[in-house]
């Protein structure tokens, strides 16, 4: 699961499927699953922007569908969310997805790592506010010593 989450595409296959997206949609033969492949493309990039373009057509995938395709497009929303650090979105996601199918071994692993990622950040959170707070104290003991002075 980790290796989805680490996985990047090159410009050039990004290239190809935005070419085929914008094409099918200037025509309007665009079909959910050119969408959701362009979607897809995108939730790989290295950007941001790109995973946030990605995390939209998703969404409007995920609004007009139901049942099985809906559930995949779901788990992508959730491992673009994570990929952008999103916890609580892309928690959101992969409960939706276990509510229709709880013994999915993708998804149980998927909603570990986000947890998992939950309580890092949160640490890591914690110590850099603590880091701050004991660098302003020390700047604050320096002052006060040398107002003494």
């Amino acid at each position: 699961m980790e290796a989805l989450l680490e996985d990047y595409i090159s410009p050039e296959d990004l290239k190809n499927f935005e070419s085929n997206y914008t094409e099918s949609r200037r025509n309007g033969t665009l079909t959910s699953q050119t969408q959701f492949e362009y979607a897809w493309s995108l939730i790989r990039s290295k950007y941001r922007a790109d995973i946030n373009r990605g995390i939209n057509l998703l969404e409007e995938l995920c609004s007009s569908q139901l049942g099985e395709e809906k559930r995949d497009y779901l788990f992508y929303l959730a491992i673009a969310n994570t990929k952008i650090c999103d916890y609580s979105r892309a928690l959101d996601c992969v409960d939706k997805f276990l509510l229709a199918e709880p013994n999915n071994r993708q998804a149980c692993d998927l909603k570990k790592i986000i947890k998992d990622r939950i309580k890092r950040d949160g640490l890591k959170g914690a110590a850099i506010a603590g880091g701050a707070a004991l660098v302003v104290g020390g700047l604050v003991g320096l002052g006060m010593a040398l107002a003494r002075k």
